[in-house]
């Protein structure tokens, strides 16, 4: 009897053991629970609030980009994510999307085409994301809030102003050549150096000998969207190095020895200018060429140095990314960016801040490249 009751007590205090060790035990419970929201929210902490889409890693002046806009967001202490498109509107469409997604407060969108960009900016509007276009233009829509860009109309004026500058007498070769069709800012450039570039083919200074578009108008002083379209279509390079370079060579193989000799190139970049003069190097018939470019690129600077490129416009992304990072932030701290002009792009007057642009050429490359900071010497040979 006495053995039961033993052991009857034994069991009832066991189950007070057990009872006891079992209420902690929902202490643990309840922080593993708490833990994956403490990390969640330190997760949510690391997500994007700045998002950039550059249109490609395959051409150095994007990756200039890239490299300012990390050490400008990292003194801001913004969490960025940067995106490239790889020159394909639909992955540019689906990376604007996967960065909204993350919860973007703002988009910074270089289009591939700016027409076809305006349904990425349209879902950044609805997303509640702010979009600054940078660069280059979105077109054909209301949800621009802003465009950070250079004078591209100037950058065409620098460059045919120094082909002017560089030509005497008359009956000057000229090869026009121009960026991509779907590219707003091919349009802008060129529009620029026609300006310039057109009375003195007016004139006689210059034959054009590869563009029988520009031919047809070149008595017109000021062209339309589409008469600058008939031409771009003809003599686009698409920001293609390779495809500059077999348009040069098809050119140069119909011409004549009497349409080369000391020939004059307006090339719209640095990439496309370097290919171009590759091909006009190798011509035995071109006994000269004077050759514009943009975007200073260090292979371009080189090739000034050596003399097998004559100029660039020198657009500096430092200033252009501070820009761009300058208005995300205000509309971050929600204020308003600076606005000292405006771009139609066909649905609204876009607000802007166009920055100033420089010609480099030999004479000034040590001033404006090296002494500014803008690339080391250590990268080049030659300077001395």
């Amino acid at each position: 009897m006495l053995r039961k009751i033993s052991l009857l007590v034994m069991l009832v205090m066991l189950v007070g053991i057990v009872a006891a060790c079992a209420a902690p035990a929902d202490t643990p419970a309840d922080s593993d629970t708490a833990a994956p929201a403490a990390e969640s929210e330190a997760a949510a902490s690391d997500a994007p609030v700045v998002g950039i889409v550059l249109p490609t890693k395959d051409e150095p002046r994007w990756i200039q980009d890239e490299t300012r806009f990390q050490e400008l967001l990292a003194t801001e202490n913004v969490p960025v994510e940067i995106l490239f498109s790889q020159g394909d509107s639909a992955k540019e469409k689906t990376n604007v999307e996967s960065l909204l997604t993350k919860g973007v407060q703002v988009v910074i969108l270089t289009p591939q085409d700016g027409a076809a960009a305006a349904a990425s900016a349209q879902a950044a509007r609805e997303a509640g994301a702010k979009v600054i276009a940078y660069d280059r233009l979105i077109l054909g829509t209301d949800a621009v809030d802003y465009y950070v860009t250079f004078d591209s109309v100037a950058v065409g004026e620098a460059q045919g102003q120094y082909l002017v500058d560089k030509a005497a007498g008359s009956d000057n070769p000229l090869y026009l050549y121009a960026g991509a069709s779907s590219d707003n800012n091919a349009f802008l450039f060129f529009e620029g150096a026609w300006n310039v570039l057109q009375p003195k083919i007016a004139d006689g200074t210059f034959v054009i000998k590869n563009s029988s578009e520009a031919v047809a108008l070149q008595d017109k002083a000021e062209l339309t969207r589409d008469e600058m379209a008939s031409i771009v279509g003809q003599v686009t390079t698409n920001w293609d190095f390779n495809i500059a370079k077999s348009l040069a060579e098809a050119n140069l193989t119909v011409a004549t020895a009497a349409d080369k000799g000391d020939v004059f190139i307006l090339a719209p970049n640095d990439g496309t200018s370097r290919s171009l003069a590759d091909a006009f190097a190798a011509d035995a018939d071109v006994t000269s060429y004077v050759i514009t470019g943009q975007d200073a690129e260090k292979a371009s600077i080189q090739y000034i140095i050596d003399g097998k490129q004559s100029m660039t416009v020198l657009k500096d992304v430092r200033t252009l990314s501070a820009d761009a990072i300058a208005a995300a932030m205000a509309y971050i701290n929600g204020g308003t960016p600076e606005e000292t002009a405006t771009y139609n792009n066909g649905a609204i007057d876009v607000p802007a801040k166009p920055s100033a642009v420089v010609t480099v050429d030999q004479d000034n490359v040590q001033a404006t490249i090296i002494d500014s900071g803008y690339w080391p010497a250590s990268d080049f040979t030659g300077l001395e």
